[in-house]
């Protein structure tokens, strides 16, 4: 798990990275699709998502090294050097991130050697201060260096910077605010989404007072502090890489919503529910809450959900800008050359059917006919459906359908 593997980028195939004896028919026909995926020319990037997210997510590290920088849009060919020493000389945040990497011994493979764990404090360091440096308008928090962690260990010091400096300015954005206004913001998403699904844990909360504030540390480091299996933490980051910047906070709703019960039988005051939820249980069904969290972030798109936060802001978020995000990683998705490709094809053949892109359909109905298709999607198919719907859309008649913002 913790060994770098990936600071050559040499796998030829995603097939190194997995042993023969788990080589079982389901694996090894997910392995051929992202192999072919990577191969092709732009990158299947939509094929990548879909297997990020559906069950099992990718597999192994070694695939991970090559998926997650197509996932981000992060070019492999021209990685950040080392930093030098002069990366922590009068740096502002150097004490406070020596003084959080210190802390993060649990965040290590157990019984790996001392010199080795030390070794990877010191890249750990050095990733958070280049970027940093990089970026000045990001700031540092308390959490950010267990999300950062996670890549270090997976695809090793040089990538891992590439890959947290793309995050750090999209899906991480608001975070990294100088106040916490935006964070609040996202937390504020919490509630509504269990209030569609489940009315009466919700209103059991609310007469608790128990707030959101549980929840922020698993939002802020994408679940990493509050997990002790490293298998789970990568898991999840397949699944947030592939998909919106707020599925995190439909995740955190989704764990709410499996422990109805214990919360329903917890006594109705603050503390009670608060440290209730707060310790998370580590023996979750997590295929289950990401498929279900998928679902609910289908039926119920933030675009929805954005009147019942309870704090409106005037400067967007990364969350409502993610669509820039995705046009940035265009080039390097097959959807457009496909489709260029079907319609020359089409015109060499003659007349047919107008290209789907070019129909005109009365925005209430279309709206109506696309949320049906997608909750038809994902009840059928679960998570997994939610890369497909996402680039089905795209595909889509270009009217007002708000699905996702």
């Amino acid at each position: 798990m913790y060994l770098k593997k990936s600071e050559s980028l040499g796998v030829s195939s995603p097939l190194n990275g997995i042993g023969k004896q788990d080589c079982d028919p389901k694996r090894k026909r997910k392995v051929a699709e992202i192999t072919q995926a990577l191969s092709v020319t732009p990158v299947d990037v939509a094929t990548l998502r879909r297997m990020a997210i559906s069950e099992g997510g990718l597999l192994t590290d070694e695939i991970r090294c090559l998926v997650w920088p197509k996932l981000l849009n992060v070019q492999t060919d021209d990685l950040p050097e080392k930093p030098g020493a002069e990366l922590r000389e009068n740096n502002k945040d150097y004490q406070q991130v020596l003084l959080d990497v210190r802390r993060s011994l649990r965040r290590f493979p157990p019984g790996m050697p001392d010199e080795q764990r030390e070794g990877l404090q010191e890249e750990l360091i050095d990733i958070i201060l280049q970027v940093l440096r990089c970026n000045p308008q990001l700031h540092y928090y308390q959490g950010y260096h267990d999300i950062v962690v996670t890549f270090l260990l997976v695809v090793g010091e040089r990538l891992a910077t590439a890959l947290v400096e793309k995050l750090s300015t999209h899906h991480l954005r608001d975070f990294m605010d100088p106040t916490m206004d935006n964070t609040k913001h996202i937390l504020n998403y919490l509630m509504p989404i269990i209030e569609r699904v489940n009315p009466e844990v919700h209103d059991f909360m609310q007469r608790a007072e128990v707030g959101t504030i549980f929840a922020l540390s698993w939002l802020i480091t994408w679940f990493g502090h509050v997990l002790s299996d490293f298998r789970h933490v990568v898991r999840l980051y397949d699944f947030f890489l592939a998909c919106h910047p707020l599925m995190p906070i439909y995740f955190a709703a989704v764990i709410v919503l499996h422990r109805e019960s214990e919360v329903l039988e917890c006594e109705c005051d603050m503390a009670s529910v608060h440290h209730l939820l707060s310790q998370i249980p580590q023996d979750l069904p997590y295929e289950t809450l990401i498929s279900r969290a998928g679902d609910l972030f289908v039926q119920f798109p933030p675009s929805e959900l954005a009147r019942e936060a309870t704090q409106q802001h005037s400067q967007q978020t990364a969350a409502s800008t993610f669509k820039d995000f995705e046009l940035a990683s265009a080039q390097q998705r097959p959807d457009a050359v496909l489709r260029r490709r079907r319609w020359r094809q089409g015109e060499r053949a003659g007349p047919g059917p107008e290209p789907r892109s070019r129909a005109v359909v009365p925005a209430p109905r279309a709206r109506r006919f696309a949320r049906l298709a997608v909750m038809g999607l994902t009840v059928a198919l679960g998570a997994a459906a939610l890369a497909v719907v996402n680039t089905a859309l795209e595909w889509a008649p270009k009217i007002d359908l708000q699905l996702f913002p």
